[in-house]
């Protein structure tokens, strides 16, 4: 009969370290969207623009409390880098009256971040639902 040591065996050691590295792998990527917006101060339900890429510069903040879905926003200052965390999608336009004559794109809401523009922009709009 073998006597029961306390020492875990091989595969029991295995199996916790798994699951240990699965729970901080879990735990690390749902506060990973946290993090990040505390890092470049945005917050939930804002668009925030940036002038220069890397989210640097004075941040401009749009919400739907002052913009209503689906008309164009003309951005008083060109940003090269963005975040967006409301909760709908938001097209960026390079023109300022957002035309589809320049280049633009569309962004899913709720956590996306772009440190570098793919071009200048100079107008948005929201998504309506």
């Amino acid at each position: 009969m073998d006597i029961p040591t306390g020492m875990p065996t091989r595969a029991e050691g295995f199996l916790m370290r798994f699951i240990v590295v699965g729970l901080l792998a879990v735990l690390g990527l749902v506060s990973a969207p946290v993090t990040a917006a505390a890092a470049v101060g945005c917050d939930r339900g804002e668009l925030c623009l940036w002038p220069a890429t890397g989210f640097r510069g004075e941040v401009v903040r749009i919400s739907l409390a002052e913009t209503n879905p689906g008309e164009c926003v003309p951005l008083e200052v060109a940003a090269r880098s963005f975040v967006n965390l409301m909760s709908r999608d938001v097209i960026v336009y390079q023109t300022g009256e957002c035309t589809t004559e320049g280049d633009f794109r569309t962004y899913p809401g709720e956590g996306t971040y772009v440190p570098v523009s793919p071009f200048v922009v100079r107008g948005i709009q929201l998504w309506p639902t």
